[in-house]
């Protein structure tokens, strides 16, 4: 079963263009995770909060994932980190152009 995982963390920047040159590395290892599907980065400068949506394979990918980001972004001084997860509903999913 497909997982979608939701991470928001303040953040005091970058953003936009600076966001994406400063973290292409960053992004690149991130499509090497197995299991992942896709990630979608997200930002709110005027609430200074950064994250990403995330759709994994599977839930030990998810699962895998979380704990290997939450360390990250603790490594890097980031704390307040809130993590969603879900399960995907499939069938109704697809009907609305999802996975």
């Amino acid at each position: 079963m497909a997982i979608l995982l939701v991470f928001e963390f303040p953040m005091e920047g970058p953003w936009g263009a600076e966001m994406a040159k400063e973290f292409k590395g960053l992004a690149e290892d991130i499509a090497t995770e197995p299991g992942l599907i896709w990630k979608v980065w997200t930002e709110a400068p005027e609430r200074k909060t950064g994250g990403g949506v995330y759709l994994f394979e599977d839930e030990n990918s998810a699962r895998a994932y979380t704990a290997k980001h939450s360390k990250r972004l603790n490594d890097f001084g980031i704390s307040g980190i809130d993590v969603r997860q879900f399960s995907v509903n499939k069938p109704l999913s697809a009907i609305t152009r999802g996975r």
